[in-house]
């Protein structure tokens, strides 16, 4: 991440500072063992936005663990593990409130952004999300979508993201890469914090938190369709319709994902660079999107590999742009601080705008490629998204 993109992040969360303290959340187990908040109903405060799609939103919350894989970060520590939220269409809103993050997430973001002290964890912690633990899935077979969150940032940051996707009839598995978050709760009361954030400096350290994250993601895969701790949620997944997104980072290791396994048939990069070379390579004839801020990410910006990735991307391929957009436009954060109606000076476009705009054009993408339905908007400008630049076709 960038000296920019975490003043950007500072000014975002430093609004919600203004925002009234809301109910705290209190950790109980999981059916995995994973620690997971309960709550009491919201009477005020934050709130992410209502899911559009037809379908009901459940989630899970899953506690994987790789046992052919060593941690590359703490070797000590022994196999592989993530923390990975499911949204899925779900029969009914039956089941309690799922929460956004713990309050101990929440503090731990505040603190790696300067703020400890200053916006009551409770706020961020405690945002309405709008999914229910322990719902029954909706009845059928639906494409399964992979997210990854920035480097850094938890995988709570594309709630907003997961839980549209899922009412739009998409099984949607959020990452956490134990030790790339500042702060992800694990069974057992633990929680790993970045070690890798005081790893991580040159090039070369950035392409192998790619490669390392793209193994994450193909053995996420393996555990959802074929795992037993997936249970019932392996029954609603179609494993012929397997889509991945990613911020920043995580948008780098959606490519690399796609270059290692084919299962995986759609790629989107949310405004990040692709630290592979050559960028781009690998993904065949299979279809990728690239949406970023046109700030950093425009064909005359510098220091990003975005031109050189478009031309190693030789199947279907988009390269959009977004003015006024920043480095957090595409997650939930800028959301969060617009609903208070106050901005962020260093991101001209408003939360509300920079979430209608990455709702619109993933869902659009992945229903083109995953389902096969024709989007319009993907085609040239549309008058919904004055912002958004088709750079490339």
């Amino acid at each position: 991440m960038t000296t920019r993109s975490r003043r950007a992040a500072a000014a975002t969360l430093l609004i919600l500072a203004l925002s009234v303290p809301l109910l705290g959340a209190t950790p109980v187990a999981s059916a995995q063992g994973a620690q997971t908040p309960s709550r009491v109903p919201y009477t005020s405060g934050l709130a992410l936005p209502l899911p559009t799609g037809p379908y009901s939103v459940g989630r899970r919350v899953l506690h994987l663990v790789d046992r052919h894989r060593t941690d590359p970060w703490v070797p000590t520590a022994g196999n592989r593990e993530l923390m990975v939220s499911v949204a899925y269409p779900s029969r009914g809103a039956s089941g309690s409130p799922a929460a956004y993050m713990t309050d101990d997430e929440a503090q731990l973001l505040l603190e790696a952004r300067g703020l400890g002290g200053v916006v009551p964890a409770a706020t961020v912690a405690g945002a309405r999300t709008h999914a229910q633990e322990g719902a029954l899935p909706a009845l059928g077979h639906f494409p399964f979508v992979l997210l990854s969150p920035g480097f850094s940032m938890p995988r709570s940051t594309l709630t907003s993201l997961a839980d549209d996707l899922a009412s739009r009839g998409y099984v949607v598995a959020s990452v956490d890469h134990a030790y790339e978050s500042v702060g992800t709760a694990f069974p057992g009361g633990r929680m790993l914090t970045c070690v890798a954030c005081e790893r991580v400096d040159t090039s070369e350290d950035q392409a192998a938190v790619v490669r390392g994250r793209a193994k994450d993601l193909s053995f996420v895969i393996d555990e959802l369709t074929k795992g037993r701790q997936a249970g019932a949620l392996s029954r609603a997944i179609d494993p012929s319709r397997i889509g991945i997104a990613g911020h920043s980072i995580g948008g780098a290791s959606a490519a690399a994902t796609m270059a290692a396994d084919h299962r995986v048939r759609a790629g989107v990069d949310l405004d990040g660079d692709f630290f592979l070379h050559p960028a781009g390579a690998g993904l065949g004839r299979r279809p990728f999107m690239m949406l970023g801020a046109e700030s950093t990410h425009s064909p005359d910006s510098e220091n990003t590999d975005w031109s050189e990735a478009w031309k190693h991307l030789s199947g279907w391929k988009r390269w959009l742009t977004v003015t006024g957009a920043e480095h957090f436009s595409f997650t939930d954060l800028p959301y969060l601080a617009g609903q208070l109606g106050l901005s962020d000076p260093a991101a001209p476009l408003s939360g509300e705008r920079g979430w209608y705009i990455t709702r619109d054009y993933v869902a659009a993408f992945f229903n083109l490629h995953l389902r096969g339905i024709p989007q319009p908007i993907l085609d040239g400008p549309v008058a919904a998204h004055p912002e958004v630049v088709l750079r490339q076709r």
